[in-house]
């Protein structure tokens, strides 16, 4: 499985998201976004170590590191290995005394253990290639720089029936905007629903 390396970009909220947060990662080298929606507590979590602040009273991630440490445990990278129903999983890479061991943990648990650890995020290939996005303007520089591809895509979506069609020209045009408004958890939203839309196109050909 070929993995790709992130780095956090930031998290952002919006009214609509009842206390949830997105957390963005951008691949490090590429141009796509991952936006994941998170709980407002693991939110917060990773900002105090981002910015570095120190809360008065550990938090649980902070007490993970106090014990591995204590016990000469070191966490050598996360792995955002799996999605299913529009659910991330994760793997927190571990060794201690030689041995590795990968431990199954949500993606803004393993995050937040990562920035503690400075260790290396990662992301599989197959995930970014699903939920990952790309800001529109790159988009259409792509889309110029590949007529042909161009050409294939409008054929494939001439053959779909034009109800379709139109919601996901619909949605593709709410999901640029939500992009440029940075507004990234009702882009993630979107995204979600669009490749619900996709798929039962090709369920139905």
């Amino acid at each position: 499985m070929h993995k790709l390396q992130v780095d956090i970009l930031g998290l952002s909220t919006s009214p609509h998201t009842n206390g949830a947060y997105a957390l963005i990662l951008y691949e490090v080298e590429g141009k796509r976004k991952l936006p994941i929606i998170i709980g407002g507590f693991e939110a917060q979590a990773i900002a105090l170590k981002l910015e570095n602040i120190k809360p008065p009273r550990p938090f649980t991630h902070d007490l993970f590191k106090q014990v591995a440490d204590a016990f000469d445990l070191h966490v050598n990278e996360v792995f955002i290995d799996e999605l299913h129903n529009e659910t991330f999983y994760a793997k927190v890479i571990c060794e201690m005394n030689g041995v590795v061991h990968e431990i199954d943990a949500r993606p803004s648990d393993a995050i937040a253990i990562a920035v503690r650890f400075s260790a290396p995020i990662y992301v599989s290939e197959e995930i970014m290639n699903e939920a990952g996005i790309v800001e529109e303007r790159q988009k259409e520089e792509e889309e110029e720089s590949s007529p042909a591809d161009e050409v294939v895509e409008q054929q494939e979506r001439e053959e779909q029936p034009v109800q379709r069609e139109s919601r996901a020209a619909e949605l593709d045009r709410k999901l640029a905007d939500a992009i440029n408004r940075e507004d990234y958890e009702e882009a993630a939203r979107i995204r979600d629903e669009l490749s619900r839309l996709r798929e039962g196109g090709e369920s139905s050909l």
